[in-house]
């Protein structure tokens, strides 16, 4: 059994409405260990059948065999497996990486054979040495000469075994004296067993051969033997794999060095693609980071006004009575409330605007009438001085507090307490100052007031019984809505009618999340857009980068790469290049929230937005990376190596 057999062998090619066919019935047998030289002029199909020979073509009829196994039966895993363990290329122009060095060209196919790192970069620098060149493991192609080149093809080919080595125009590229020593190169691969097929146009080259295969226009015209052969046994040939499984870590690894290579080669446009991904990323973590900071900070606002308070006001629907205030509640409605269940206390109000006069100076402020009990429903007691107690509330007496805002306007330059003002002409000596709590979220300064005991405003300042709210502070938050109903049905008893609304303070705190969660929400959606946009100039560069690489993916496909690998390989590269966007673009979201956190806005980080929006980056690199790859896995190894 012959280890190579043609029979019939025809391929044709599409050329318009009819094929044209290059190779002609094509019938060759080539045994183990022969160098054989197949020679033809240009046009005469000798390079057709190089490729069809090295499994990187397929014949259009006829029958290939290979240690007896039937070639055109194996699928892309099993061919790309023969190529690689089987086979070794020694090409005319060299077809070496430009991005790596010396021995990683050599090394190459081992990385598809699974040779751990360190065992192939050993047997590549052993090689190497053999073919005297083992100082230049590190020099890249550019800067080997054109012999050295072709001798880091002929140490790739012999990277795995080399069992069978074909060389297409060895010499093609060199000088007579680098051409001589590269076919006695060949010379001596075949004295040690390997079978060496030249495929060349110059009858000198074929003189080096022990049997000359001479083709004419798709067609053999003369095979005759020089020497004779002595026969090598065909080597037993492994069974080739019927399926790919799936990748292992070192494949994975692998395929990350030769990304950060490859990206690192062409680092300008990898700048580019990063920035979109950096910019999709950052804004993401900034947007979501200053929803979340004003979220923060209206629940704060609304939780230090008390989220277990229940507000009830009279209906405007009501009749009116003087000064605005609707004729509804009354402090007996107050005390009733207070003994509901769940009800910790329940604090009645009045207030209107008044004129407060001191020290020569006047000012429009807000009196608020309520009870001692209002200090327990906020976080908000006296600075100075204290708060009026059950016993001004009963007295009628004619005391009051003030906030920052009146003391820093009526009494600028002093201690007010002990100090008289007049409100509406009424004196009323200042007991206390309240602390400053600032503007509300609508613009009011609430350190703009006047407190007076609710008996005091009733009968000297409002001349009225009536109302402005009752406001509940409960005990139970969870019971808070049960608490609300049995307040309603209270006062419809007392009133006969519901002439009432109740603000519930929970519900709104609920309320407000949920409307500031839907605007983080949609800061994070348009955030996220751009983080889409950069997905498709991952693609586009991807796309790119295979149209430039086809080359290189040719190279890597004779070299024994499947389909898989060149799949993972890109798909890899647009990964990589997203987790680096991703990673980049969160560390400068978090730099830009400092900085306007610095201006006084406010920024809550989340770690998980953080790693989610790094994930999603490259996640985008995987989804948007796998048609450039899937594109760059099908190309066609003859088609990709013919383009340079």
């Amino acid at each position: 059994m012959a280890l190579i057999e043609l029979r019939d062998i025809r391929k044709r090619y599409p050329a318009g409405e009819q094929d044209v066919e290059v190779l002609h019935g094509i019938d060759l047998d080539i045994e183990a260990g022969e160098f054989i030289a197949i020679m033809g002029s240009s046009g005469s199909g000798k390079s057709t059948l190089m490729h069809i020979l090295g499994c990187l073509d397929q014949p259009s009829d006829g029958e290939y065999r290979f240690a007896g196994r039937p070639i055109t039966e194996m699928d892309h895993e099993q061919l790309a497996w023969l190529r690689r363990e089987m086979f070794g290329f020694v090409f005319q122009s060299y077809h070496l990486i430009g991005t790596a060095s010396a021995w990683e060209n050599v090394a190459l196919p081992a990385i598809y054979a699974g040779m751990p790192r360190d065992e192939r970069k050993t047997r590549a620098q052993r090689l190497l040495d053999e073919l005297g060149l083992g100082e230049r493991l590190e020099n890249r192609p550019n800067q080997l000469s054109g012999g050295q080149q072709q001798r880091v093809s002929i140490a790739r080919a012999l990277m795995n075994g080399g069992q069978v080595i074909l060389a297409d125009e060895p010499t093609g590229a060199l000088d007579s004296v680098s051409g001589e020593a590269v076919m006695e190169q060949l010379r001596g691969l075949a004295r040690r067993g390997h079978t060496v097929i030249v495929i060349t146009h110059d009858a000198k080259v074929a003189e080096h051969a022990d049997r000359v295969v001479e083709l004419h226009d798709g067609r053999i015209l003369d095979d005759r033997r020089r020497r004779p052969h002595h026969g090598d046994k065909v080597r037993a040939v492994a069974e080739p794999p019927k399926r790919s499984g799936l990748p292992d870590a070192g494949e994975i690894g692998e395929a990350v060095l030769m990304a950060l290579r490859s990206l690192r080669a062409n680092w300008l446009r990898t700048l580019l693609t990063l920035l979109g991904i950096v910019i999709g990323v950052g804004a993401v973590v900034v947007m979501l980071a200053i929803g979340q900071g004003a979220k923060q900070d209206v629940v704060a606002r609304i939780s230090d006004r008390g989220t277990n308070l229940l507000v009830i006001r009279p209906d405007r629907g009501q009749q009116r009575v003087a000064d605005g205030v609707i004729a509804t509640l009354v402090p007996d409605d107050a005390k009733a409330l207070e003994t509901l269940p769940n009800v910790r206390t329940a604090v009645p109000e009045i207030s209107g605007s008044v004129t407060a006069r001191a020290n020569g100076q006047d000012v429009s402020t807000s009196v608020q009438a309520v009870t001692p009990a209002f200090t327990s429903l906020r976080d908000w007691q006296p600075v100075q001085g204290i708060f009026f107690g059950e016993q001004d509330q009963n007295a009628y007496a004619p005391v009051a507090v003030i906030g920052q805002t009146v003391k820093d306007t009526l009494f600028p330059d002093g201690d007010p307490l002990g100090q008289f003002l007049m409100l509406d002409s009424i004196p009323f000596q200042v007991i206390g100052v309240m602390g400053a709590q600032g503007a509300t979220d609508w613009g009011d300064d609430q350190d703009d007031v006047v407190f007076v005991p609710l008996s005091t405003g009733t009968l000297r300042l409002f001349g009225q019984n009536y109302l402005r709210s009752i406001t509940l502070a409960v005990d139970d938050v969870s019971r808070i809505d049960a608490t609300e109903q049995a307040a309603v049905d209270l006062l419809i008893q007392r009133h006969g009618q519901r002439d009432v609304r109740v603000f519930n303070m929970a519900s709104l705190l609920d309320m407000v999340s949920a409307t500031q969660n839907t605007l983080t929400m949609l800061l994070g959606s348009i955030a996220a857009i751009s983080l889409l946009v950069g997905g498709i100039g991952v693609m586009n560069i991807m796309l790119v980068s295979v149209a430039e690489r086809v080359h290189e993916i040719g190279i890597r496909m004779a070299t024994g790469a499947r389909q898989r690998n060149i799949l993972q390989q890109f798909l890899t590269e647009s990964v990589v290049v997203s987790a680096l966007g991703g990673i980049i673009g969160v560390a400068a979201g978090v730099l830009v929230g400092l900085l306007l956190g610095g201006f006084g806005m406010a920024i809550v980080f989340s770690v998980p937005v953080m790693v989610a929006s790094f994930f999603c980056a490259a996640v985008i690199g995987l989804l948007f990376g796998f048609a450039p790859a899937l594109k760059a896995a099908r190309l066609n190894p003859v088609e990709a190596l013919s383009n340079d």
